[in-house]
């Protein structure tokens, strides 16, 4: 059409080859910007079905003992497998060794707590509170906190935390029968609500259960439609809460602080003064009313340790003569109460938390694609991790089902490394557990210097209640066979 010289049809066709690199140049980008970094697995495998048939036909089922139902599922599906409950979706599981230090090393690259916590912390008009936190603000609310929680502020306040157990422990009288699901959560609120917080929620820590209860059920486990928060009841029961944060607050102005140990509240309200932003007061709703709740799970570790106690003779007497030894010249100090001193005892509470952990499994969304043990688990998929299930697998605790203290001694050292994980795993791990063992321990002291109880009748196994968390059932009684020592007026 037009004439051209050599050297225009040259540029010409230069151009046109540039043009044709930029285009391939940009299909290039756009490909790796639409894909992956993390390639995808040929051959990935897919999630084993639990069989309703396997799951119902299982005796743990039965008697509520979630780790050795997931062990058991472990060991005939894998470490990943997923059960389909009636008339909803697929929930997907990860169980076994493998699984427990994949989560406990790498977890935290994977893994979120944000998403199952999210309706709770719409419930108290929260927003990143510290079940649902993760990476650095979880850290550094850890770390803000970590003495907190710590032995050493538990040694501090030993004096009270005598008193309150005597106080609780002086109408028991030789014959009378408790009711450990019951009586232990009285016993551990007693303790654990003046010694964080500084109040007494006694008169109102029924209705606290029953909220966090039906809050958990609702919002996390699921079993129960959302509308079911709404209740009159449970407006009723939110007004508690209310009450609760109004008392700590009443109780932590600074004339009334003066000359008292700090506790957690104490902590709290000074990183709230130090940092608004980062502990708001919106958030101050759900930390200042969670040590009443926290003693719900301390109440049932301590229900299944008292059962433990009373159904080993041998176990019992080992404990009284601890007892004896530290509480017979009077009460001991934080550092009379060291690893030999307590040996037997601090070995019973492991084996406790060994059989019965009361929160057996941990519930995060995948926030990285990931693959593990060869299946891959997608962005957003929510996942059970039953960390407990490794407590009831007999080639790492040999005939898991008997209660064996000697578990722990240097010489066999079941405990050490992931598989036993009853505070959970990774950056989530429980941050008191030092705490809770060292205050499970006083508690079993305490109550075998100046009882000795029995199960009763003597022939009743123990019944699990599974939900919200593994707690004894409310058939389990014990008998206080014998009245020891007077209690001090």
């Amino acid at each position: 059409m037009f004439d051209l010289d050599a050297e225009s049809e040259q540029r010409i066709e230069q151009i046109c080859n540039i043009d044709l690199i930029g285009r391939t140049v940009g299909e290039a980008v756009k490909h790796n910007i639409a894909s992956p970094r993390v390639q995808r697995i040929v051959g990935i495998k897919e999630y084993p079905k639990v069989h309703w048939r396997y799951l119902l036909r299982n005796p743990h089922l039965r008697s509520g003992n979630v780790p050795a139902l997931f062990s058991d599922l472990a060991g005939e599906y894998g470490p990943v497998f997923q059960i389909k409950p009636p008339f909803s979706q697929s929930l997907i599981f990860l169980a076994g060794p493998e699984v427990n230090r994949w989560v406990h090393r790498k977890g935290r690259n994977f893994l979120r707590s944000a998403d199952y916590f999210a309706d709770i912390e719409k419930v108290y008009g929260a927003h990143g509170v510290f079940p649902s936190l993760d990476g650095a603000d979880h850290f550094r609310l850890r770390k803000a906190l970590n003495h907190s929680y710590s032995c050493n502020r538990l040694e501090g306040h030993l004096d009270t935390l005598y008193a309150r157990i005597r106080k609780f422990v002086a109408d028991w009288e030789e014959g009378a029968l408790l009711r450990p699901a019951s009586a232990c959560r009285y016993l551990a609120n007693t303790q654990i609500s003046p010694l964080m917080a500084g109040i007494d929620t006694q008169d109102v820590i029924d209705d606290l259960i029953k909220f966090k209860e039906r809050v958990l059920l609702t919002h996390v486990a699921r079993v129960l439609p959302k509308f079911l928060s709404h209740t009159p009841g449970m407006k009723r029961r939110a007004k508690a809460i209310e009450s609760v944060v109004e008392r700590v607050q009443f109780a932590h102005t600074p004339a009334q602080r003066v000359g008292c140990p700090r506790n957690l509240v104490d902590d709290l309200l000074s990183l709230h003064a130090s940092d608004p932003q980062f502990l708001p007061e919106a958030n101050l709703t759900f930390f200042l009313s969670t040590p009443a709740l926290a003693s719900v799970y301390l109440g049932d570790m301590l229900g299944f340790a008292l059962y433990s106690m009373a159904s080993h003779r041998e176990v019992h007497e080992s404990i009284q003569n601890e007892a004896d030894a530290l509480f017979g010249a009077g009460d001991p100090e934080g550092e009379d109460l060291s690893k030999s001193a307590i040996d037997v005892t601090r070995r019973v509470v492991m084996e406790c938390l060994r059989m019965y952990p009361t929160i057996p499994m941990s519930i995060r969304n995948v926030m990285n694609t990931c693959v593990i043990e060869g299946f891959e688990l997608p962005l957003g998929t929510r996942v059970h991790v039953a960390q407990t299930a490794t407590h009831y697998m007999s080639d790492l605790f040999p005939d898991p089902l008997s209660f064996d203290i000697d578990r722990y001694l240097p010489s066999r050292n079941e405990h050490l490394g992931t598989a036993y994980a009853p505070y959970g795993l990774g950056t989530h791990l429980c941050l008191g557990f030092r705490w809770v063992e060292l205050q499970l321990a006083i508690n079993l002291l305490m109550i075998a210097h100046y009882f000795t109880l029995e199960v009763f009748p003597a022939d009743r196994p123990l019944r699990l209640s599974p939900f919200p968390s593994m707690s004894p059932s409310k058939s389990l009684r014990l008998k206080i066979a014998e009245k020891r020592h007077k209690l001090p007026a």
